[in-house]
């Protein structure tokens, strides 16, 4: 059976609508005198509105499927993918629609590919600026350690408490740039591990920002590949930068649990909460960097106060 078009269709439906105004006008024992009386107006305004009633239902029931494609339209976000309409019938309509489902795949997966080679080129831009710090800058200010300590041994008073000093300010330069080094590149994760590393990450985060950090990592955990270990790393250092900066919590939660046959990473704050505000960059970054693995990302509000975010991997084995 050849599918109708949508201007057959819309046609059909005036056609029916004023084919019933005409059979009505021929055989129903109507008249209209000249002038027009008070009876027959009342006659004739009303069928013209059963008429205009009639055709606005059978018109909203024939283009409703593009009014849901509208609205998908303007709410569509390739960070969250997934979003599809059913397709229904067949007709100009529904090939509408699968046409659109089809651009969305292909978008989805062209975004994911370009993200992916950003942040592929955003973690090398990280390893070679780190390596940079650590050999260039680091062992200069060693170097300078070195030669400040010598000078103000053999300097007299009070020019030996002013190296001193100088010194002093240099070692804390010389440790700023090592966490710097720390926290563009996680040499900690490709040395000991997911767990080792995130346990560093949020002790020191506790101690420069001085939040109260808790946390809690499941054993036995699925191996995981080093991309997905990377990700579930940046995704949680997002979230504890988001929630010193922005939230103006004074607690930071952050677990790493198995859940049937998936794994989620949980960081909870106390603080102002997201609201209504627009997603910054740090969030949409996470997202993208959670759709190089194929997981899901939620921000919602905690359970008493403050921000949630949670990243569910897709299903790694059935808990032992």
């Amino acid at each position: 059976m050849t599918p109708v078009s949508l201007y057959w269709r819309i046609f059909g439906l005036n056609a029916v609508v004023l084919g019933a105004a005409t059979a009505l006008l021929l055989w129903a024992p109507v008249t209209v005198s000249v002038p027009v009386l008070l009876t027959e107006a009342v006659i004739l305004v009303g069928g013209l509105a059963v008429m205009l009633v009639a055709n606005a239902a059978l018109l909203r029931v024939g283009l409703a499927p593009l009014g849901r494609l509208t609205r998908v339209m303007t709410t569509v976000d390739l960070l969250r993918p997934g979003q599809r309409l059913p397709v229904q019938g067949r007709g100009e309509v529904a090939d509408l629609i699968s046409t659109f489902n089809a651009m969305l795949e292909r978008l989805e997966g062209e975004r994911a590919a370009s993200s992916a080679r950003a942040l592929l080129a955003q973690e090398s831009e990280r390893r070679r600026i780190a390596q940079e710090l650590h050999d260039e800058v680091g062992q200069s200010m060693t170097a300078i350690l070195l030669a400040l300590k010598q000078a103000a041994d053999d300097a007299s008073e009070p020019l030996r408490g002013e190296l001193q000093l100088v010194q002093e300010i240099t070692r804390e330069s010389l440790d700023e740039v090592r966490r710097l080094v720390r926290r563009l590149r996680p040499g900690v994760l490709d040395d000991l591990g997911l767990i080792s590393a995130l346990t560093s990450l949020t002790g020191e985060f506790a101690a420069h920002s001085g939040l109260r950090v808790s946390r809690s990592f499941d054993s036995g955990l699925p191996e995981l590949d080093h991309e997905t270990e990377l990700v579930l790393y940046r995704v949680t250092q997002e979230s504890l930068t988001n929630a010193a900066r922005h939230a103006e919590a004074g607690r930071v939660e952050v677990s790493l649990r198995r859940a049937g046959g998936t794994v989620v990473l949980d960081v909870s704050d106390d603080g102002r909460g997201i609201g209504l505000a627009r997603e910054g960059a740090g969030i949409r970054g996470m997202r993208e960097r959670a759709l190089l693995i194929g997981a899901a990302l939620d921000v919602v509000p905690a359970a008493r106060s403050g921000t949630r975010v949670r990243l569910t991997l897709p299903g790694r084995g059935e808990e032992p």
